[in-house]
């Protein structure tokens, strides 16, 4: 199913579950081959040895038709013998990674090792899982999320699946970003769009880590393309992960419209959910142009639909464009 006349070239920045169901509604919307999604690798770390890339997996998961629905990580109907064993061995299972996850990562390392690049790898494993859509990662350099707390800096990781994002926050470090630079293809997607989507991804450790990368947030801010972001937090409250909570630890209104103030310096577009209707105004004040949608996507039908209501926002801004040229 397609928007019908709808030709345009889309990048979609992404991270976390709310980015996959997004995308999961978007490749129903418009042809696969001109979407390309610029994945978050902050969350990357090494487990047991074997390097392991969370918001790239669950992208990769979900194009490939098997992503685990009910936890929004790994393989839907994995098995967890090697887990079993590594805990019968005295190891702390507190890293959930089933068999058929496991694979992934093995294969990923390997082929690392022998000196793949990080976007190779994801190339090759979107071939083998039958993915057309170009996946990308933000960068092929590791760059490391931690999260500073009021009980120390913590490894992403650690703050995330083993803590429970329970320690407060108080900020966050992507070591080595300075020196980073956007993985191969990144800046050429962002050039070649008609339209740059940021999904509705938490603003601080899904899309953060992206916008830091030396040259991404400045292509943004000079892209002829629309660029349009979906808002992840609903009436002053994230669906799911730590959206809300850090936003209240780090001082800022949980609203749509404090999500909207992070990236006011790039964005043309801002669409909140039709619940948060009365702050179009205040958001508006500040530069950007407002859009409601029912941003929900707790169906199939409701990703498909808040994905058919964006591009339509898209095709009405490009014809716009096109109307003052002539």
């Amino acid at each position: 199913m397609t928007v019908p006349g709808s030709i345009m070239k889309i990048a979609a920045l992404a991270g976390g579950v709310g980015a996959a169901k997004f995308i999961t509604g978007l490749r129903r919307i418009i042809p696969e081959e001109e979407l390309t999604i610029i994945v978050n690798t902050g969350d990357d770390f090494r487990w047991m040895g074997l390097y392991v890339c969370p918001d790239l997996d669950t992208i990769l998961y979900t194009l490939a038709g098997i992503a685990n629905a009910d936890t929004g990580w790994g393989v839907s109907g994995d098995t967890f013998c090697a887990l079993n064993r590594l805990h019968e061995l005295g190891c702390d299972p507190w890293f959930q990674i089933g068999d058929r996850d496991l694979a992934t990562h093995l294969y990923r390392t390997e082929h690392l090792t022998s000196g793949w690049s990080l976007s190779k790898v994801t190339r090759s494993l979107c071939v083998q899982n039958g993915i057309r859509i170009g996946i990308l990662p933000m960068t092929d350099s590791p760059v490391p999320t931690l999260v500073h707390t009021n009980d120390g800096t913590l490894s992403f990781q650690d703050y995330f699946v083993r803590r429970k994002c329970t320690p407060a926050v108080k900020g966050f470090t992507f070591q080595g970003i300075d020196t980073a630079a956007p993985a191969p293809g990144v800046l050429e997607s962002l050039a070649a769009a008609d339209a740059v989507i940021v999904c509705p991804s938490n603003p601080f450790i899904s899309i953060g880590p992206i916008l830091g990368v030396p040259g991404i947030r400045s292509a943004l801010r000079e892209s002829s393309a629309t660029v349009l972001a979906i808002s992840p937090v609903i009436g002053g409250r994230a669906i799911k992960g730590p959206t809300a909570s850090m936003l209240a630890q780090l001082g800022n209104e949980v609203s749509a419209a404090a999500v909207a103030a992070l990236y006011e310096d790039f964005l043309d577009l801002f669409v909140v959910d039709r619940e948060d209707a009365a702050l179009v105004g205040r958001i508006c004040s500040n530069g950007l142009r407002v859009q409601t949608a029912p941003t929900l996507m707790g169906t199939m039908a409701a990703k498909i639909e808040l994905a058919r209501q964006v591009v339509e926002i898209l095709e009405r801004e490009a014809g716009k464009q096109r109307g003052q040229t002539l």
